[in-house]
């Protein structure tokens, strides 16, 4: 039987909750925290890395770009709507490698 792919990335509305907080839900802290303990940097070191990749990937999906960062995959903007007060929903797709599961459990096991 196929094993289902467990993500840290989910929805949370759809998440259950414990402790008041979504499980399964990562935030942008427990990402510092995770890329701190994976690259044994200092947290003052990664944060500002961190915020700045994010900034430009999500320049870029809003600008309509595809954005192509193995081994995370291929996204592409499906579509996009504007909010009142200047949000906005962009609706992505996103297209995994072959073996990203297997590689993300290597990296772990590391």
């Amino acid at each position: 039987m196929a094993k289902t792919p467990q993500s840290s990335f989910v929805d949370g509305a759809d998440a259950p909750e414990q402790d008041g907080q979504a499980v399964g839900l990562m935030k942008k802290p427990d990402l510092l925290d995770a890329v701190v303990a994976r690259t044994n940097l200092k947290k003052r070191d990664v944060k500002p890395a961190v915020e700045a990749a994010l900034a430009l990937i999500g320049d870029a999906l809003r600008n309509g770009e595809e954005v192509n960062l193995p081994p995370l995959g291929k996204m592409r903007v499906v579509k996009a709507k504007d909010l009142d007060g200047g949000a906005s929903v962009i609706t992505l797709k996103l297209r995994t490698p072959k073996n990203a599961t297997v590689a993300a459990q290597t990296d772990s096991a590391d």
